[in-house]
């Protein structure tokens, strides 16, 4: 037992002294850079003089808390339909295959193998002899049936880290799929949202309209009565006139925004000609969106965007410690184990055996100028997706603060809005008072409500206005997107997390 157990640490002692000797004479890394720097986390703030309504973040289907089932239903249908989705799902499938294809060739490859081989013996060959027929010497040539079965295995010793830098960056660009399905949910969910509260909001400005239309359709033939008897000029009723028709344009050029809208919508929920939800007018939802006085790291880490290109970024740091341990010797070892006979009736005999264990060692000693290419690539493209990060993350601060901000001035211009709106009911209540008690025409009184219907124009385009910002900032905060990533095992394989 000693001798043996001495022939095992020598043996080992003799593989490690052939190890470190080898280790010098691999090719040499020249001019490896350091990477480029991330943004630091407490760089990403917002301006302290941003403050919203409520604080917080959306939720994950923050279309909901709008209440309408009519935009839940498009949602929905949308995110259930899309092209977009479609081809963003099929690429996280292609990425996962690309990782299981990685994580799979790191492990021990075992493959079966039968062979039958018909072969007629050159008497001029190596194998001359063969050719004879002797049966004496249980030759019985020159045509012979040759068997072979057995297993061949194949197991790279991963030393430095190369297959699993590899399988690790192949889990990030997964991972970055997942964000950009992500991504695309959140693009469309609020594409649609905008396009139904526009298609909302062109509903309540054409009943506007109409009213407007109505009182002018009693002014215009109120003044051409009082013309025609003389009482006035015709100057009024040509005024009147003007006005009714600048309403019946813009009533007209309302009906085509809608008609617009409601073909956007078609176009990116997938629904056919006929196939569309039929879309009733609802009010304006009230509802305010805000952010935490001060944005950090881990709101705007719910951007979908942001967690796709912080994946790429980790898959691309993988991808340069792969190609810097390809500069270190590499092991594998192959073994074969088969029965072999070129008569059939032997094959299956203990002495048709055979065994074959091959240990393999690969030296990159002058292959330098082709690794170091590939490393000084991979850090090259790993530093511009690193920028290209950090612009992402400068932008989405921007995306938010614009957002913020304008929702906080459109807060304060309808604040003032209600005002005027409140202003021009007076006078009208004013008018409609003095005509029940006869001491003002009808037509002051119905004209009185002119100025209250544009007044509530305005302060209806501000609210849709304000509700399009509103789901602008909820974009902009990455909707209620939280991280799924793919992740490795302890024991080498792939497991998922779920959202």
């Amino acid at each position: 037992m000693s001798v043996m157990a001495s022939e095992k640490t020598a043996f080992g002692l003799s593989f490690l002294f052939c190890l470190l000797a080898c280790v010098p004479g691999c090719a040499l890394i020249h001019n490896d850079t350091p990477s480029h720097a991330q943004i630091a986390p407490e760089q990403i703030r917002l301006a302290d003089d941003i403050h919203l309504a409520r604080d917080g973040w959306p939720d994950a289907q923050w279309w909901t808390r709008y209440g309408d089932p009519q935009l839940n239903a498009l949602v929905e249908r949308a995110l259930s339909g899309s092209p977009s989705i479609a081809m963003a799902k099929a690429r996280v499938a292609q990425a996962r295959s690309q990782t299981e294809l990685l994580d799979a060739g790191s492990n021990l490859q075992v493959t079966a193998m039968g062979v039958l081989n018909r072969e007629k013996a050159s008497a001029n060959g190596f194998l001359g002899p063969y050719a004879l027929n002797m049966p004496l010497l249980g030759i019985t040539g020159p045509w012979y049936t040759e068997g072979t079965v057995g297993l061949f295995g194949d197991l790279k010793i991963d030393i430095w880290g190369t297959h699993r830098s590899a399988v690790k960056s192949a889990i990030g660009a997964q991972n970055a799929r997942l964000a950009e399905v992500a991504e695309v949910e959140l693009t469309l969910s609020s594409g649609v949202a905008q396009l139904y509260y526009s298609m909302q909001t062109g509903y309540q400005m054409l009943d506007l309209l109409q009213q407007a239309k109505s009182v002018l359709d009693y002014a215009v033939q109120a003044h051409q009565g009082k013309a025609a008897q003389g009482l006035e000029a015709r100057v009024p009723w040509h005024g009147a006139r003007g006005q009714l028709l600048a309403v019946e344009r813009q009533i007209a050029a309302t009906q085509g925004q809608l008609r617009e809208t409601r073909e956007a919508i078609r176009a990116l929920v997938g629904a056919g000609p006929d196939d569309l939800l039929e879309l009733t007018p609802a009010p304006l939802p009230n509802i305010g969106v805000g952010v935490p006085a001060t944005l950090s790291y881990e709101l705007l880490a719910r951007r979908p965007d942001l967690q796709a290109m912080r994946w790429y970024v980790q898959g691309s740091l993988d991808q340069v410690d792969a190609a810097r341990a390809a500069f270190y010797p590499s092991f594998d070892i192959k073994a074969f184990y088969a029965l072999d006979a070129i008569h059939l009736d032997s094959l299956f005999k203990r002495s048709s055996q055979q065994i074959n264990l091959l240990p393999g060692l690969y030296l990159p000693i002058f292959d330098g100028g082709r690794l170091n290419a590939n490393l000084h690539n991979a850090r090259s493209a790993s530093d511009m997706l690193i920028e290209q990060y950090n612009q992402s993350v400068l932008d989405a601060v921007r995306d938010v603060a614009v957002s913020g901000s304008r929702v906080q001035s459109l807060e304060e211009e309808r604040k003032l809005q209600v005002e005027k709106v409140e202003a021009a009911r007076f006078a009208q209540a004013s008018a409609d008072a003095l005509h029940q008690r006869g001491l003002g025409s009808r037509l002051a009184a119905m004209e009185s409500r002119l100025p209250v219907i544009s007044e509530q124009t305005a302060l209806l385009l501000v609210d849709g206005q304000r509700l399009h910002q509103e789901i602008a900032l909820t974009k902009a905060l990455g909707g209620g997107y939280q991280q799924e990533s793919a992740k490795v095992s302890a024991g080498g394989g792939r497991q998922e997390a779920s959202r």
